[in-house]
Order: C-alpha cells, then sequence, then structure tokens
C-alpha cells in the first residue's frame, strides 16, 4: 500500500467516509492499516483503563528498555560525562572521545608530558573503560 493511499484512508477515517478501505480491526472508525498507530492507539486506550504497562515497548523491530538504570550506574555515567541513563549511541561517543584525550600512549615519557602525567592517564583511562564495561553489561542484561 502506497503513502498516498494511507493517507487517503487517514483523512477518510477521520471524516467518517464510507469509502472503501482497509478495516482498522479492534478499532471501529479507524480504518487505516497502520500498525504503529493502531498499537499507540492500543497503548493510549490501556493507559487510560488504569492497566498496568509492560516493561518494553517494541517499535520499528527494536526493543528498547523502559526502565532507568540502577543508582549504582550513576557513578559511571558521570565519569562518562553523560547524564545519568543516556542512550547508548551518546555513552559510546563520550567513551571515545575520553579515551583519545586521557589515553595513556598520548603521555609518554618521551613525548609531551612526563611519568606522572602518564600513571594519571593510565588511571584514568582504566576509570572509563570499567565505567563503559559496567553500562554495557547492564544494557545487555535488560536487552536480552
Amino acid at each position: 500500500m502506497g503513502v498516498f493511499d494511507r493517507l487517503g484512508d487517514v483523512i477518510r477515517s477521520y471524516l467518517n467516509d464510507t469509502g472503501p478501505g482497509p478495516a482498522a480491526g479492534p478499532f471501529p472508525g479507524r480504518r487505516y492499516a497502520d500498525p504503529d498507530l493502531n498499537a499507540a492507539y492500543e497503548e493510549l486506550d490501556d493507559f487510560l483503563a488504569g492497566k498496568p504497562r509492560s516493561g518494553r515497548t517494541e517499535r520499528s523491530g527494536r526493543t528498547e528498555p523502559r526502565s532507568a538504570p540502577p543508582e549504582s550506574l550513576r557513578r559511571d555515567f558521570d565519569e562518562l560525562g553523560v547524564p545519568f541513563g543516556a542512550p547508548a549511541d551518546e555513552c559510546k561517543a563520550a567513551y571515545k572521545k575520553l579515551l583519545k584525550i586521557h589515553h595513556p600512549d598520548r603521555h609518554t615519557a618521551e613525548g609531551p608530558g612526563h611519568e606522572g602525567n602518564m600513571k594519571k592517564a593510565t588511571d584514568k583511562s582504566a576509570r572509563i573503560n570499567t565505567a563503559y564495561d559496567r553500562i554495557e553489561k547492564w544494557r545487555e542484561t535488560t536487552n536480552s
């Protein structure tokens, strides 16, 4: 079904037109065949009826966690410099950026720094790696 066909069905359904078009299934008066829109209406109807929501929603074939990360990960998000509960792509970008800055190879004894800076960079990069690993392990457990 093309975009214009779907648009025509939506417009007809809003105007209560009785012309040809797919049935809305469990939603009388809604004759467009958009599964995402039907799912949104189902969620809205459940919310208005006071039914509890499930922990996850499925959008465009991808399952996303609805729960917030545990408080034990707050320090890890702070270590990466991102807001608590930031999405995976934002965490990964911050992780890469921080490792470029604080990688020990950038602070070698022969290069721009001295051993004190190299030790600080080693400690900082270890904390960054640990924080990112913990966040990713939490994401893997909540998405599986």
